[in-house]
């Protein structure tokens, strides 16, 4: 399990399917609402309390991102209390449970890019982001259709690793290598 605070109110938390299955969970646990989903939450809230010195209380929104291939990422997002009367120590749970999938996975050798973006290429996709950070490039590719997640994962991961670093940390100290039609405009450049 990994934790990163994106701001004051907000903790993302990444689960590993190897996370899960140590703990006992499937995501048909998690769909379903489950006992042992709620023992994984409070026990994920409090070590984000203690790592990040914060106090959880109030209502929590909780925004969950399957990812086939990697896991999960859950966004945990504390409600503002504007008055300590109702401060009453309980945690009120709504939970989301997002379609589209962020798949973000680190390539260290630009010609790897290029190769995965050629296999990306021959199955139809041509989208993508791909940004330059710290010497190595991220590729994601979001709001891809369920139908073909699974696969684009699976080319991903013969050129690279997944990326544990927040789109967030991204957007604000990478470069931005090509946005949104990263296939096409390499296919377009080194074809």
């Amino acid at each position: 399990m990994r934790l990163e605070r994106l701001n004051y109110n907000k903790i993302k938390i990444f689960l590993t399917l190897d996370d899960l299955f140590d703990r006992g969970l499937t995501k048909e646990d998690i769909e379903k609402d489950s006992l042992k989903w709620h023992q994984l939450f409070h026990d994920m809230l409090e070590e984000a309390s203690e790592t990040f010195k914060v106090d959880i209380n109030g209502s929590v929104a909780v925004e969950i991102f399957s990812m086939q291939a990697q896991g999960m990422v859950m966004i945990v997002t504390m409600e503002e209390q504007e008055d300590d009367l109702f401060n009453d120590q309980f945690i009120d749970m709504s939970i989301t449970v997002e379609g589209n999938v962020e798949i973000l996975f680190e390539i260290e050798d630009f010609e790897d890019v290029i190769q995965l973006s050629k296999r990306l290429a021959s199955i139809g996709f041509s989208g993508g982001t791909i940004y330059a950070m710290n010497h190595a490039y991220y590729f994601l590719i979001d709001n891809v259709c369920h139908d073909i997640q699974n696969q684009i994962a699976a080319i991903m991961a013969e050129y690279g690793n997944p990326s544990f670093i927040s789109i967030h940390v991204l957007e604000e100290y990478g470069t931005t290598v090509t946005k949104d039609k990263a296939v096409s405009e390499l296919m377009t450049y080194f074809w």
